[in-house]
């Protein structure tokens, strides 16, 4: 069971880092939201199970579960809300075309 644990908290850990990358990647403020939403909901989601996997049927583990519940209710409500207000007090993310508009010779933007 600690091997079976190891091997889904190595996974967790796995989905973060490339979910970091996407983080990285994009500039859209909406994107990014829903990039850090989804480390959020596979990665610790993941580790959170193998960490209950690896202890077994204990009041730890229960515990986690209860950590586990909260998590899948609030995190997507928490992003939704996030983005939402900036949708409504009018936030608008700027293009890729935007910043092409105005750059120089170099790529820079003016």
């Amino acid at each position: 069971m600690t091997l079976l644990g190891d091997i889904i908290v190595a996974v967790g850990i796995l989905c973060i880092l490339i979910g970091l990358i996407g983080f990285v990647k994009y500039k859209s403020f909406y994107t990014r939201i829903l990039v850090t939403t989804k480390i959020e909901t596979v990665g610790v989601i993941t580790i959170i199970i193998g960490i209950m996997v690896r202890h077994g049927f204990s009041f730890f583990s229960l515990k986690a579960l209860l950590l586990l519940i909260v998590l899948i209710i609030i995190n997507p409500l928490v992003s939704h809300v996030i983005a939402r207000c900036a949708h409504l007090s009018g936030y608008e993310p700027k293009n890729e075309a935007q910043n092409t508009d105005n750059a120089d010779s170099n790529g820079e933007v003016l």
